[in-house]
């Protein structure tokens, strides 16, 4: 497992590590609950509601587990953020507790997927990011490719391929 700790909020220390099996219950939770909250500005609530039902797909987060490069910040026993490298370049997840947006957390879990793809040889990232999360990747210098229409449960639903 890969444990350390990368900050402090109100002096309590945050622990960055693996994801396991058993965590997957809380990250769909977690996942649910940050699209309902920070996503309503930039999505009607059909399409939140046809993109949180992706959180029934248990195969796809056994697969996050088991095959990609997943981490989680947690502070004591709650899971404050996660993220998942796939294929040593693709940031599949990247979603953070909505009571804990903009305290540095989506940073340090994305520098750590940064660095686990230097380490694995990759030049670049790519992702499909939401309209949410475009600023924050722009800020890591991704650029739009694309944009993307996906159809969940016949609701079209607008995100961004990204590279850096």
């Amino acid at each position: 497992m890969y444990y350390f700790l990368f900050m402090e909020i109100n002096s309590a220390e945050i622990l960055i590590r693996t994801v396991n099996l058993e965590d997957i219950q809380f990250l769909q939770k977690l996942f649910i609950e940050t699209i309902e909250s920070s996503c309503k500005n930039d999505y009607t609530p059909e399409q939140i509601k046809a993109w949180t039902s992706t959180a029934e797909n248990i195969d796809r987060w056994n697969s996050m587990v088991e095959k990609q490069f997943s981490l989680i910040a947690q502070l004591n026993n709650k899971i404050l953020g996660f993220a998942s490298l796939q294929n040593d370049n693709y940031v599949d997840f990247l979603y953070v507790h909505k009571d804990f947006l903009r305290n540095g957390i989506a940073n340090v879990l994305y520098d750590n997927l940064k660095k686990e793809s230097t380490e694995k040889g990759c030049q670049k990232m790519s992702s499909d990011v939401s309209k949410t999360a475009r600023p924050f990747f722009e800020s890591k210098g991704f650029k739009v490719v694309r944009e993307n229409k996906k159809l969940i449960k016949g609701v079209e639903i607008v995100n961004y391929y990204m590279i850096q």
